[in-house]
């Protein structure tokens, strides 16, 4: 599992991103929690009482609407279509109309056979005119990236040489995937893209920059917005607009202000912009707020609730009695039983106790590597790629990777902390646990999650998060070698 050195990740170069303005001073964000630091987001705006939540719920009425939709193989999936175009779900990617050259990408670069179900019912929606706005919900690793992807690719003429896709995602690091994604299925179709994300405090100020003239540009809200402000980045031809994460980006604790101005950009110049909306998990302020910043034509496609939770990965819960036993149960069990059965990420709270579980497994002698907001941009696209190339197999993460960040090889999360609320220290986030989980077992394959469990406190978070999910989370004994193989095997991880 965790091979023996003296040595943690150190600052290298990131050679994936577009430059972009110097670093504001790091602040706390959704994905990554200071220690001692005070909340100091401001209150959301109160919703009208008048605002229907339920406005993105779909009662059997809507149900009807989408009677030109072929019926899906999943039942879970429900689709509601808005107009009277006929969508039919693709059971081919030739069902598409695509070029060759995105054919060729699919097959011979992604190694893809054929549309998984989420993929064969938004794609004829994301690609069929009038090219409707789409808000999307499904299941971590069913295949979401690739629709938005796909989509843009589909959409923009290599021969025009300015923006006409636009992607925006929560963090750098899955901007950055993003991208490489795009430039692996796009491989042959001349198709040029650009990574707008932060970089160090020497990077060539936005103003003094070249416009963009890359067809695709993926990058985070702050530097987009930045790049638009400073007309670096047109948006008059813009054809797709793509939220990644679209609750994060879209919530007042999130990304919601320069999300919003983003569009409103846009809006100014370009009215027939299509808009698509992707994300695990919407919450109902959340969809009502979107349903209000999207056109009334729209598309929308959600998985029921109770199929959000991954049945491909298996959950455990350790009780510990202190801090010292969480480290003990990591090294002496998981590590020592799952040295053979993939990489492990270990989320923490916050950046603090990221560093000291970093620093306590390097004093033992363990080979591990950590990621979290204070580090170096060069640091953490390092740290990043030194886990996506398989040269370590333990990550130590904040939530800043709990959503969207897809290693295959990923078969082991460890939650040291349970998620909770920033400003409710007893109230689990739901979806945050729901995101953990689903960086394992990407595309179905198995998984296995350790929750450890300390305190009153965290008996209480384990508690709720169970009753949410309608799930009973197996007990494994803290001591017990046996428990740990026999979790393991159930997850399929051990013969």
């Amino acid at each position: 599992m965790a091979e023996p050195s003296s040595t943690a990740a150190t600052a290298a170069t990131a050679a994936t991103a577009s430059t972009a303005d110097p670093p504001a001073p790091v602040t706390k964000s959704w994905a990554d929690e200071a220690d001692e630091e005070t909340n100091n987001t401001s209150t959301a705006e109160s919703e009208s009482s008048s605002i229907n939540l339920e406005a993105l719920t779909i009662d059997d009425k809507e149900k009807n609407s989408s009677k030109f939709l072929d019926d899906p193989d999943d039942s879970n999936i429900q689709a509601v279509t808005s107009g009277d175009t006929p969508y039919t779900s693709a059971a081919r990617f030739e069902d598409l109309s695509l070029s060759p050259e995105l054919l060729k990408g699919l097959y011979v670069e992604m190694k893809f056979e054929k549309p998984s179900k989420i993929q064969a019912i938004s794609l004829p929606m994301i690609l069929s005119p009038p090219h409707r706005d789409l808000i999307a919900q499904a299941h971590n690793g069913s295949g979401k990236t690739t629709c938005f992807v796909l989509g843009m690719l589909s959409r923009v003429d290599p021969k025009v040489q300015a923006p006409q896709a636009l992607c925006v995602c929560p963090t750098r690091e899955l901007a950055i995937q993003n991208v490489e994604v795009l430039r692996r299925m796009g491989k042959y179709t001349g198709i040029a893209s650009e990574c707008l994300v932060r970089l160090d405090r020497d990077a060539v100020h936005v103003s003094k920059r070249a416009p963009i003239m890359a067809q695709v540009v993926i990058g985070t809200p702050g530097t987009i917005k930045k790049f638009i402000s400073f007309k670096k980045l047109g948006t008059s031809r813009l054809k797709i607009l793509v939220f990644d994460e679209a609750d994060q980006m879209l919530a007042q604790e999130g990304f919601r202000d320069d999300s919003l101005k983003i569009m409103k950009d846009i809006e100014k110049d370009n009215k027939k912009c299509q808009v698509l909306l992707f994300s695990a998990t919407f919450n109902d302020t959340v969809k009502n707020f979107i349903s209000r910043t999207v056109k009334m034509d729209h598309n929308k496609l959600f998985v029921k609730k109770e199929e959000l939770s991954l049945d491909a990965v298996k959950q455990y819960k350790v009780y510990c009695p202190d801090e010292l036993a969480k480290i003990d149960v990591i090294k002496d069990y998981i590590f020592e039983i799952g040295e053979n059965v993939g990489q492990t990420i270990i989320f923490m709270a916050t950046r603090d106790s990221a560093r000291l579980l970093h620093q306590a497994l390097v004093n033992l002698g363990y080979e591990v590597t950590s990621i979290q907001g204070s580090l170096s941009n060069e640091e953490r696209d390092k740290v990043v790629k030194e886990f996506k190339d398989g040269l370590t197999q333990v990550l130590i993460s904040t939530d800043i990777l709990a959503r969207g960040f897809d290693q295959q090889q990923v078969n082991l999360v460890i939650n040291y902390n349970l998620p909770n609320k920033h400003s409710l220290r007893d109230e689990p986030d739901y979806e945050v646990y729901l995101h953990r989980v689903g960086r394992a077992g990407r595309f179905g394959r198995k998984g296995a999650v350790f929750n450890l469990i300390c305190d009153e406190n965290d008996e209480r978070l384990m508690s709720k998060i169970e009753n949410h999910f309608g799930t009973c989370v197996t007990e494994v004994r803290a001591q017990s070698v046996e428990e740990y193989k026999a979790a393991l095997k159930e997850a399929g991880l051990l013969q």
